[in-house]
């Protein structure tokens, strides 16, 4: 009778034994799922704060590039049609002042001849 009893006490407490372990296995998988999950999430935000940063620098430095780029030619185009108008004009009044003088000589030159 003490056999079998002890028996009993022994194969209840290796149940209960077998239940505990299970309990702290569902535990630990529990906090190991908690514990990835959080770790997954705080890593992609991280990961994706770096990556917006990062594609944003990308982003506005082409844009600033593009938009320089574009600012130049306009104002170089333009600077370059105002000076070349002005050099025009100058030329043009050097060139005015340059005949009205060898005019001026041809017309001398000529009434010396006629006289």
């Amino acid at each position: 009778m003490k056999e079998n009893a002890v028996i009993t006490i022994i194969s209840i407490t290796i149940i209960v034994l077998n239940m505990m372990m299970i309990i702290v296995l569902d535990i630990k998988n529990a906090i190991m799922m908690a514990t990835m999950a959080e770790v997954t999430t705080v890593t992609m935000a991280e990961i994706m704060v770096a990556t917006m940063a990062e594609v944003t620098a990308v982003t506005m430095a082409e844009i600033t590039a593009a938009t320089m780029a574009e600012v130049t030619a306009v104002t170089m185009a333009e600077v370059t049609v105002v000076v070349m108008a002005e050099v025009m004009v100058v030329v043009m009044a050097v060139i005015t002042v340059v005949v009205k003088d060898v005019a001026a000589v041809g017309a001398g030159c000529f009434n010396l001849i006629n006289n």
